[in-house]
């Protein structure tokens, strides 16, 4: 294969399809002619994503001067030196600030007051210095305060090395353990629990470790089931420690006594397929939010003494309108989260009194969802909240008195009036009658004329619910006249697990019909049209973008794909990728027929045709644990190969970063005004 660039012509992009002198070497051709692209290490493979960033690089050469007119105007808007809200745990107020010019957080604390001097625990640009990526996995501190377990990650691979801290004498302490995720302290200060990733990026064993020795370490658990994932925590009473197993489906928790830490952990209810549930902690019993015989989830409470299920009692019933999405604990009170008609609520109950109550949020969509409440004997409650036109705001509540305080709103640099702009809740019909809704936010003054810009995204799976939120980088967009929407289709949680199970397994196509009938209906609304309606979506999302256009090209005329999930089959089927196994309880077993005509029926990768598409914007991220680099890069080449159209086509595969895309702030940024220079050009705003 020869792709340097002397005799790739950046004229026209890389045809993958070109090469059979690569394609031939290789079995798999006969059923994808673009399976050796999974080959990082042959140098054609580099050579091919490469070449086609040049390519991209050449196509976008045109907007270099707006993507830097966006970059200034959406960091014009951040405050760049700034400070969260901290917040208490013991005596210290914990916070995280940033400064101008420096791409990461600098992690702080003050002891007995906010006027106390500060003491810097990890200042992440520190750790970033030569390294062309850097992401923070764990920040842990003791519960004495003293010791500081971080773990990081230089690649985008996902695999994160853990370290110790000796905050006052600022030496780190001598094992450096590789391959992990999760980690919590004992109450004794000196055992560690961290999870351990296999080659697959599964976390599947949980390890006692004794602080400051680099051998001794004790296997607590291995999870040889290739469903389940392991997760450790703590409770917020530091009563407990919470060993989590689950699967798409189905969950087991044990816990232990965080005062006894070299005692062995206890299960509450041993797994049973199908079954979920969590576990808080309250006083002298658990709080167990379970989905057994409960399709939206129901509450059960049970002694610490005697867990077992034969001993569980309820607190609050299934409800057939309202999804029970979980339970936070507090000394006096229980946080309940719920969902209803699509929204997001907060239910606060008195434990002693029973007596509750609902918070109220003043926008028609919106987004909720409890801050950082290390301490367990308060009746307040942080949350944060934001809204399509509200910047992300914190606040603390008084679950006594009902009493609510701002504490911050996110600066926007320049002002920001949200009177200027509307946000509201549409409702969509899709195929089969089901009403869809869709959170919608524009300029003031826009009137539909069909003609408009538009920008429509969406998710739909994992149960994942996809609330809206305020982003400064949108104003770009929103103050150049484009009008943006949120499809909350199924596949999500929105409308109550229902809405999940219609979008999953052999229902998943609903996912994909609940989008197409969102943007018909924003057409014959007059919101757009065809010509101007531009979507976008990652990972899942991706797929769901793969997935629509390969059946309606016609109605969309720009898409922006984030490193897409769409080679769906042939990963699913590969037990060695990261999560694979553990995906079959999302989209179904490739190894049943049955699943796999269907998953076959709508793969983006298995179905693009020779037809028309859309113009298309497609990212990768070489180092990706969760979407390997090839699905994109394959899917690109195959569109190339069939499509009949002569719309742009640009990969864009980021060679040190994974499914996050950069880790520093400022790179971020030129992530987002690439793409929204990609848009601007395709809906002709790239000079407004």
């Amino acid at each position: 294969m020869n792709l340097d660039s002397e005799k790739l012509s950046l004229a026209s992009p890389p045809i993958a399809a070109l090469h059979p002198e690569v394609l031939t070497a290789h079995d798999d051709v006969r059923v994808d002619e673009y399976y050796w692209l999974r080959d990082r290490e042959q140098p054609e493979v580099m050579a091919y994503l490469e070449a086609e960033n040049a390519y991209t690089a050449a196509q976008m050469q045109h907007t270099e001067g707006l993507q830097a007119a966006l970059y200034d105007e959406i960091l014009g808007r951040i405050q760049e030196t700034d400070l969260s809200v901290p917040y208490r745990k013991g005596e210290f107020y914990y916070y995280t600030r940033t400064e101008t010019g420096k791409a990461y957080p600098i992690y702080c604390r003050k002891q007995g007051s906010l006027e106390a001097p500060e003491e810097i625990l990890l200042d992440q640009n520190e750790l970033a210095e030569g390294q062309e990526f850097l992401s923070l996995g764990v920040l842990a501190v003791s519960p004495n305060h003293q010791v500081l377990a971080y773990s990081t990650d230089t690649t985008g691979a996902e695999r994160y090395t853990l370290r110790f801290l000796d905050l006052q004498t600022r030496e780190h302490f001598p094992e450096a353990i590789q391959g992990t995720a999760g980690v919590v302290w004992g109450n004794d200060n000196q055992t560690v629990f961290y999870v351990q990733l296999d080659e697959a990026n599964r976390p599947y064993k949980l390890w006692r470790h004794p602080l400051g020795q680099l051998d001794g370490d004790e296997l607590l658990h291995h999870e040889p089931d290739e469903f389940f994932y392991l997760d450790i925590d703590k409770t917020r009473s530091e009563a407990f420690l919470l060993l989590s197993l689950n699967s798409k489906i189905t969950s087991e928790v044990h816990f232990l006594d965080a005062n006894q830490p070299q005692s062995q952990f206890q299960v509450i209810q041993p797994r049973s397929q199908g079954v979920e549930y969590s576990v808080e902690h309250q006083g002298d019993r658990f709080y167990i939010t379970t989905n057994e015989n409960a399709l939206n989830f129901k509450l059960m409470q049970v002694p610490v003494t005697a867990p077992a299920q034969a001993q569980w009692e309820t607190v609050i019933p299934h409800r057939d309108e309202v999804l029970l999405e979980g339970v936070s604990a507090f000394a006096h009170h229980l946080v309940i989260h719920e969902r209803q008609a699509g929204l997001p609520t907060i239910q606060i109950r008195q434990v002693e009194t029973g007596a509750s109550h609902y918070m109220s949020f003043p926008d028609p969509t919106y987004s909720v969802g409890e801050g950082a409440n290390a301490e367990y004997h308060t009746p307040i409650l942080r949350f944060n909240y934001t809204s399509m036109i509200t910047p992300r705001s914190v606040f603390d509540y008084n679950m006594d008195t009902q009493e609510r305080e701002l504490l911050k709103e996110t600066p926007v640099v320049g002002g920001y009036d949200r009177t200027l702009y509307t946000s509201d809740r549409l409702l969509a019909t899709a195929p089969d009658g089901t009403h869809v809704p869709i959170s919608i936010v524009y300029k003031q003054g826009i009137q539909r004329t069909g003609q408009n810009p538009l920008l429509l995204t969406g998710y739909g799976s994992y149960g994942y619910s996809y609330d809206p939120g305020f982003s400064s980088s949108r104003l770009s967009l929103l103050d150049r006249g484009v009008v943006i929407a949120i499809a909350h289709i199924r596949g999500g949680s929105e409308m109550g697990r229902r809405w999940y199970e219609e979008g999953k397994f052999l229902h998943k196509k609903n996912t994909f019909t609940d989008f197409i009938a969102c943007a018909e209906h924003l057409i014959a609304e007059g919101w757009t049209s065809p010509q101007q309606l531009a979507i976008t979506g990652g990972s899942a999302g991706g797929l769901l973008m793969g997935a629509v256009i390969n059946e309606r090209p016609d109605l969309f005329h720009a898409v922006v794909a984030d490193v897409p999930f769409v080679d769906v089959v042939t990963t699913i089927l590969d037990d060695d990728l990261p999560l694979s196994v553990m995906e079959r309880e999302e989209w179904g077993d490739p190894y049943d027929k049955t699943f796999y005509d269907y998953m076959k029926s709508y793969s983006p990768y298995d179905n693009v045709k020779a037809q028309d598409y859309p113009n298309l914007l497609i990212t990768a991220g070489l180092n990706d644990a969760r979407v390997a680099y090839w699905e994109p890069a394959k899917w690109t080449a195959k569109l190339r190969s069939l499509k009949t159209d002569q719309n742009i086509l640009l990969l864009k595969t980021n060679m040190g970063a994974g499914h996050g895309g950069a880790s520093g702030r400022y790179e971020s940024l030129k992530e987002i005004a690439f793409e929204y220079a990609f848009l601007l050009h395709q809906w002709g705003l790239a000079q407004g």
